[in-house]
């Protein structure tokens, strides 16, 4: 009900109460007009923007907190593929300290089987430096014996040998002693 109707009607009660309290019904009207003509304003333009800003702002929020846990993923995945890498590299640097041990320990036996095979011609050599200089005395003490035995023959007999006598005598003991 309009209120300028309920004065017009004579409805005094209202009219007096209204009055007791100071309130003018044009006056009122226009306060309330202005009240929500302001309150529509400020939604506008003001109340709108803002929520319009928290709205962008909790998106963001919400975008950097996705962006965070996918980093997060992002960096768990690029820490275990780290760790991975590590295994590897650990595990062919294993395998490259082991195959050079095996090149090694084999390049010591090669070497080991030269030095043997050197130590075996050095020995070789001498038992054949050996065996020629063992000919080579058994020769001259061959000669010498010879000439021992020309000289207590010589004695014995008590007559100088012929060079022929001699000769046979140094024949006949290098055969007795070669057998």
């Amino acid at each position: 009900m309009n209120p300028l109707f309920l004065l017009a009607a004579g409805d005094n009660q209202v009219a007096e109460i209204a009055h007791g309290f100071g309130v003018t019904w044009q006056l009122l009207i226009s306060q309330i007009i202005l009240f929500v003509i302001v309150a529509l304003a400020l939604k506008k333009f003001a109340y709108a923007p803002v929520l319009d800003m928290l709205e962008q702002r909790r998106d963001r929020i919400a975008k950097g907190l996705a962006d965070a846990e996918k980093s997060g993923v992002e960096l768990a995945k690029a820490q275990a593929k780290a760790q991975e890498l590590l295994t590897q590299a650990g595990t062919t640097a294993n395998k490259i300290m082991e195959d050079a041990r095996a090149a090694a320990a084999k390049i010591s036996e090669v070497e080991r089987q030269k030095s043997i095979a050197e130590a075996s011609d050095i020995l070789a050599k001498a038992r054949q430096a050996g065996d020629a200089e063992l000919v080579r005395l058994k020769a001259e003490l061959r000669k010498e014996f010879g000439k021992l035995v020309v000289a207590a023959s010589a004695k014995v007999t008590g007559k100088i040998l012929t060079f022929e006598d001699q000769q046979r005598l140094a024949d006949e003991t290098n055969r007795q002693i070669a057998a």
